[in-house]
């Protein structure tokens, strides 16, 4: 049996550390991992006996420290070991290299200052700086060489050793040959260049740090939403109640817990008593609370805003609506989208290359001048300016941004690879009900007697589609019970229906309240069909009385506009027909115009008829409709949309279009469906706004693009700086500035996605 275990580590720098730690545990028998750099984070799976402590010593084996966390999800029991890339030393590190390298550039720099031994003290300040200093990433050099690879910062430890090196080596000479203290001027030493280079790099560093802060903060703000503890609601022998203060993760589905007027919510549940406003905001990004009463449910870490409830827990732990969202945010970070494979294939063998045009151009330097000296200088800033942290920080950074971002709009994304979808989608299908519609149903008329219309809603009360509730509403006699329960009836109801003219009248409905309704079968996509007092009854579509052999035949100009027709037969006669309308969502006619804005075409896809589609396409300026398609039938539409060559998303939020959701090239799942649609699709509106369709998509391909962006100045800038470096064009000092811009500027640039609306 498998389990799951979250991981805290310390100690990534890059990229290839993330790649590494991965690689180390997928080693391991029956283990599966994710490592998520931006959040420090892994998630591994184990289908194996392994214990815990093995898979923290194989991360420790690969040169970083690792942590599990605790299953309560307040993260591991004591604060994370400190490490060399920490901000707790990096920030002291900064402090103490800049007070002593500002004094070795000045005299180093300013010619005037260039007093008798001026070389000595540039020596004996650099000495801590260069070691001390830079110990973070000759730490992070020196792990990755032992784990047989080299990374960023191989080249950055690598330049500021050789610098360093060569000066110190300079000097020996000059005692040797005679000079002692006094080293002449043309004995060159590049101490104010690997003093710079590491002032810059650790700012760059803390800068770095500062922005990926920023760019989790979201995300971890989601996760500690969460209430804390719960006052769950305790029988006592004598059969009061008495209170009790829990911790949330001691919950239980089925606990009865009280939520005072300002308290979050302890987790998912349902109103058993009391009537307040609930404050949704960090679910749907709504400001206006929403009135619940019994029987409502209620989502975990949403504020009661006034009176008092008494809720049944009926979801727990990580089977909450919360923890679904920071679990599809935090696992959007921890995916690679192709581009990013690719920058990832192209940096894997891009450290080795720029080693061997360092020594290349030493070499062509040496020989062809005889200056080795200049060589060495080219050669180092080789080194230096190409150091590609960019290229490991273009993606997890804006990924983490993006992410972040998207969750407070309501906006979940389940991975890179969806952002990649994004790109080539030129159609959206759209379903109708509940979708582009309120799905809150109505009864526009009915041609049925009274006697078969109370048959119909007998039948109807067993389901929970809300074409059903729309008939059994119109029915006060019937009591709409789901498939579970039992049909309960008031004889001699009166019901008002209005006839297919709109007319209205007065029907005496006499039911018994003892009659069963028994081998209640539903029909997917179709109707019910069930025994009621002896007789045969099936109710739905026109088509499926059709399929089944029964003749429907009714004049066309009987139907309201737009209206769903939903037929009755009982024993095999058809008895009539009963329409149900549904309004279209305020926002849907602008979400559709947003969606042509962005160039994509538009399908209105639902299992109504003809006419009802056409009514609610015209209404919303959609031009391709395809009704009448049952749950299998949208899976066909799907397909024969991408035979024609078009890339298609697929929106929708009910089971019966889950299959269609992963079948499309992108599927999106309006937050009001079932779980079922929302797990197959690769975007979850919260909001179950329309109009979160087209910004999901505008989010997707706005991060898409600045990836690309990131990967472009990462490798233009390496492109055109190596060549400027191998000439000697450039100064290592420079050169360390330069790179450490590069790696800030992804970041900012990333941070950019803050800004989306």
């Amino acid at each position: 049996m498998s389990r799951e275990v979250e991981l805290d580590i310390t100690g990534m720098t890059c990229a290839s550390c993330s790649a590494r730690i991965e690689k180390k545990l997928t080693r391991l028998d029956g283990v599966t991992a994710e490592v998520n750099l931006p959040l420090e984070t892994a998630h591994v799976v184990i289908d194996s006996e392994l214990s815990d402590d093995d898979i923290t010593a194989a991360v420790e084996k690969a040169g970083y420290c690792a942590t599990v966390r605790d299953p309560a999800g307040s993260g591991s029991g004591s604060d994370p070991e400190i490490v060399d890339y920490d901000p707790r030393h990096l920030r002291p590190r900064f402090i103490g290299s800049l007070i002593l390298a500002v004094p070795i550039v000045a005299i180093s720099m300013v010619m005037s200052w260039h007093f008798t031994g001026w070389q000595w003290v540039a020596a004996i300040l650099a000495l801590p700086v260069v070691t001390w200093g830079a110990w973070p990433f000759h730490s992070a050099a020196y792990k990755a060489a032992r784990g047989g690879s080299t990374t960023m910062d191989t080249l950055v430890s690598v330049g500021i050793t050789v610098a360093s090196l060569y000066s110190y080596v300079t000097l020996g000479r000059a005692v040797v040959d005679g000079h002692g203290w006094a080293v002449p001027e043309d004995y060159h030493v590049w101490f104010e260049a690997a003093a710079a280079i590491t002032v810059f790099l650790l700012i760059g560093k803390l800068t770095e740090d500062r922005a990926k802060s920023r760019a989790t903060a979201a995300l971890k703000a989601l996760l500690d939403l969460g209430a804390k503890s719960a006052t769950v609601l305790r029988a006592g022998p004598d059969g009061s109640r008495t209170e009790v203060q829990v911790p949330i993760d001691e919950l239980t589905v089925g606990d009865v817990f009280l939520v005072r007027p300002g308290e979050k919510i302890a987790t998912d549940g349902e109103v058993l008593t009391g009537h307040s406003a609930i404050d949704e905001a960090m679910l749907t990004g709504e400001s206006v609370p929403v009135e619940v009463t019994p029987g409502d449910p209620v989502t975990g870490a949403t504020i009661n805003v006034s009176g008092a409830l008494e809720v049944r827990a009926t979801r727990v732990g990580a089977d909450t609506t919360l923890a679904a969202m920071a679990d599809l945010v935090s696992r959007a970070q921890t995916g690679k989208p192709a581009v990013q494979r690719l920058a990832d294939r192209i940096s894997a063998v891009f450290v080795p290359i720029v080693f061997g045009i360092a020594v290349l151009t030493l070499l062509i330097w040496g020989l062809s001048t005889g200056d080795w000296a200049a060589g060495l200088h080219a050669g180092l800033t080789v080194l230096i300016i190409a150091c590609p942290c960019a290229l490991g920080l273009a993606t997890p950074t804006a990924l983490a941004v993006s992410s972040g971002r998207g969750s407070q709009l309501g906006i979940l994304v389940s991975g890179p690879e969806a952002l990649e979808s994004t790109r080539s989608i030129d159609t959206v299908v759209l379903d109708k009900t509940g979708t582009l519609t309120t799905g809150v149903m109505s009864l526009a008329g009915t041609d049925l007697s009274p006697a078969d219309f109370a048959i119909l809603a007998r039948l109807e009360s067993r389901s929970e589609h809300p074409i059903a509730r729309a008939i059994v509403d119109a029915s006060p006699g019937i009591v709409n019970t789901g498939s579970a329960g039992s049909v309960s009836t008031e004889a001699d109801s009166t019901e008002s229906v209005d006839g297919p003219a709109g007319a209205a009248s007065a029907r005496s409905v006499e039911t018994s309240a003892d009659a069963p309704v028994t081998d209640f079968e539903n029909i997917p996509g179709g109707g019910l069909r069930a025994m009621i007092d002896g007789s045969d009854v099936l109710a739905g579509r026109p088509d499926l009385l059709r399929e089944r052999g029964i003749s429907v035949d009714y004049p066309a100009d009987s139907v309201p506009r737009g209206a769903t027709l939903v037929a009755l037969a009982v024993d095999g006669e058809f008895r009539g027909l009963s329409f149900v309308s549904d309004e279209a969502k305020p926002s849907a006619a602008e979400a559709i115009a947003e969606l042509h804005s962005l160039g994509l075409d538009t399908v209105l896809l639902t299992g109504d008829n003809e006419q009802a589609a056409h009514v609610v396409a015209e209404a919303l300026g959609i031009t391709e409709v395809r009704a009448d398609v049952r749950p299998e039938g949208k899976v066909s539409v799907v397909t024969e949309l991408q035979e024609q060559g078009r890339a298609v998303a697929m929106v929708g939020d009910g089971v019966n279009d889950a299959a269609a959701l992963a079948g499309a090239d992108l599927g999106i799942a309006m937050g009001s469906g079932t779980d079922a649609a929302m797990a197959a699709s690769d975007i979850t509106m919260v909001k179950s706004d329309p109009r979160q369709i087209p910004q999901a998509i505008r989010l997707s391909r706005r991060t898409l693009g600045l990836i690309k962006g990131n990967l472009f100045w990462a490798f233009a800038y390496n492109t055109a700086a190596i060549p400027i470096a191998a000439f000697g064009l450039l100064n290592p000092m420079i050169a360390g500035a330069a790179m450490a811009f590069s790696s800030v500027f992804v970041v900012l640039n990333s941070l950019r996605l803050l800004r989306f609306r």
